[in-house]
């Protein structure tokens, strides 16, 4: 049986459910030739076809379904577990919508840490299966699914592996000359000033291609030589970001001059609607070859870890990048140290001290 994505009366018990459901599921299918006791198990699934009150129930479910005999089925709950927390402690979402693939890697870059390759495989494995699950199980009104498709196929968090990389990003020159390019690049004329304006700002100040494009026009105010940014996050979480006036006046003056949307938004398209998060990706896509400059991955995102990036190696500080990110854990952010060339400097010469 189909049912609507956030199907409870708040979005943490929704996700409850969802996993109740996606672990009974699990049992049903796990390999079954270790069970000690039949009857028991059939009690657990009974259980967990009526739904558990609670996460602390259903981790006692699982806990006798694997004491019954189905070690495996840990392997699922305890990443599922950990998500759970994780959106109740650090988002306020208004429905399950709100989780995608970013939320998701932040998410197993705090939780795994510290993990083994074998562990984090797992994690990833159990992340990717579930919300496999809730895309086929989901309905809405008309019969329709939520297509999360969630693949984390280019997670970072293990090690020795040609899928999960660091992510990419454009070093100081590289961004030099994409910034001449955004310049001279031949934008049709009415969609120039939009364009140069929210590539520059998603550059300028690390924020997620999703909070640029939501940026209301009241949201963007002058104060002495910066404006500031205020930015809904993930979670609905809000903060403020700034940009020198400098940068952005030129274009944000001219885009101003002709907007053409008809409601708050700061960006829009010809026929009013926000513009998406792959129209700007494909843009940024052709500015960086039209410069001759080629990464695995050609996206705006690139841009946010491009700034990260730039951010650590100039001020050193995690805590600085964490709160400039909006990362909800400092974890999330420690993947920029891997881009410190001075400290693996330092760690190169370290024989020579001998």
């Amino acid at each position: 049986m189909r049912y609507n994505l956030d199907y409870k009366y708040n979005i943490e018990s929704s996700l409850l459910f969802w996993i109740n459901q996606f672990i009974r599921s699990k049992v049903n299918s796990l390999s079954n030739r270790q069970v000690k006791d039949q009857k028991k198990l059939a009690n657990s699934i009974a259980v967990l076809r009526e739904n558990c009150e609670d996460i602390t129930h259903l981790k006692q479910i699982v806990k006798d379904v694997r004491n019954n005999g189905l070690i495996g089925i840990n392997t699922y709950f305890l990443p599922l577990e950990k998500l759970y927390y994780h959106i109740k402690e650090n988002f306020n979402f208004i429905s399950l919508k709100y989780i995608d693939e970013e939320l998701l890697s932040e998410f197993l870059a705090s939780s795994t840490a510290g993990l083994s390759d074998a562990t984090k495989k797992n994690y990833r494995i159990a992340i990717v299966g579930f919300f496999g699950f809730l895309d086929k199980q989901n309905k809405d009104e008309y019969d329709k699914s939520h297509i999360f498709n969630i693949e984390l196929k280019n997670w970072g968090g293990i090690s020795g592996t040609s899928a999960n990389k660091l992510p990419s990003y454009l070093n100081e020159q590289e961004i030099k000359t994409f910034l001449k390019a955004i310049e001279t690049y031949p934008f049709k004329k009415q969609f120039q000033a939009r364009n140069k304006l929210v590539i520059k700002i998603i550059l300028y100040t690390g924020i997620r291609v999703t909070e640029a494009i939501n940026i209301n026009i009241k949201d963007i105010t002058p104060q002495d030589n910066f404006y500031t940014i205020k930015i809904v996050g993930k979670g609905n979480k809000h903060r403020v970001v700034m940009i020198k006036s400098n940068i952005i006046e030129k274009d944000l003056q001219q885009w101003l001059d002709i907007r053409y949307c008809q409601n708050d938004a700061l960006f829009c398209t010809k026929s009013n609607k926000r513009l998406s998060q792959a129209y700007i990706s494909r843009t940024v896509e052709l500015i960086l070859q039209s410069c001759g400059i080629k990464k695995d991955k050609n996206g705006a995102h690139m841009l946010r870890h491009s700034y990260a990036t730039i951010l650590y190696k100039k001020r050193q500080d995690l805590v600085l990048v964490q709160e400039a990110l909006g990362h909800a854990s400092i974890n999330t952010s420690k993947i920029y140290t891997h881009f410190d060339n001075e400290k693996l400097k330092s760690a190169a010469d370290v024989m020579d001290e001998l």
